[in-house]
This record gives structure tokens, sequence and C-alpha cells, in this order.
């Protein structure tokens, strides 16, 4: 219970905060837009919340931990979602962003998603991949060369 406890809390804050709460506040006051914008943009917010929550819960049921990095998997997460992509939090995120960009079609939202994008561009690569080289060594370096860091590939890498 307190393993879903911090998951919700994190989801609320971090995801929550950057995918819908800046976006919402970027937007106030502009219209949605209707015709195709709309189902798409529902469409990717669908994407979005699906594979948000299935990478969460293997990080919870699999790793026993949470996507903070002071809380994170002792074992390295090649299950669900990672099989596909290494980074499919940040995927759901940015299908967030579109969704909004979609709804919206704000410059002020399309520099946001545009920052956004280059902030987790440059965590991942300065901090996430060395930390994760670091700690797992050759086990990721294994799983870097199978599975791609953004965009999933429909053979998955084999599970762990």
């Amino acid at each position: 219970m307190r393993l879903a406890l911090k998951n919700v809390l994190f989801t609320l804050v971090v995801p929550g905060t950057v995918g819908v709460y800046f976006p919402l506040v970027l937007a106030k006051g502009d219209l949605a837009k209707s015709g195709v914008a709309l189902p798409v943009a529902l469409g990717l917010f669908a994407i979005a919340f699906a594979s948000y929550l299935w990478s969460v819960w293997h990080f919870a049921s699999r790793g026993r931990a949470t996507p903070l990095p002071v809380d994170a998997p002792k074992n390295l997460m090649v299950q669900g979602p990672y099989r596909y992509t290494r980074n499919p939090m940040y995927l759901a995120l940015f299908s967030a962003l579109l969704g909004w960009l979609f709804l919206y079609q704000t410059l002020a939202l399309l520099l946001y998603a545009i920052a956004v994008a280059a902030v987790v561009a440059a965590f991942v690569i300065r901090y996430e991949e060395p930390h994760l080289q670091r700690e797992f060594g050759g086990e990721y370096s294994e799983y870097r060369a199978k599975v791609p860091r953004w965009f999933p590939r429909l053979r998955r890498f084999p599970d762990a």
C-alpha cells in the first residue's frame, strides 16, 4: 500500500505537473480546436495514460520501487514496455504534450514541448544512461544495444 501511495504521489507531482498542469496553464484562455484535432488529441492522451500506467506498474510490481531516482528499482527494468523502448514514461509525457499541442495549437505549447523534450533528452543522456551503465554494467550495455532509447521497435527485447 505504501509503494502504491508513493507512485501515486510521484505521478501527481512530476508528470501531473509537467504533462497536465503546466500545459493547461499555458493554454488558459485559448479555445480547444474541434474537428480532427479533438480525436487526435484524445488518442494521444489515451496512449500517454496507458503507457505511463503500464510503465509505473512495472516499476512497482517488478522493481518494487518508484520512478523517482532516489527510490529507483534495484534491478534493471527490461520487462513490459521496457522491452520496446528504454524510456516509455518519457514517451508517455511526449504523447501528452503532443495531445495538448493538437488540442490548443498555440505557440506557447509548442515552445513548452520543445523545452521539455530538450531537458528530458539532456537528463537521459547526461545523467540517467551513465548512471544505469555504472549501476548495471554489461547488463545495461546489452539492453542498450537491443532496445532503442526513444522510438519503440515492434520486435521486443526478451524478458529477463
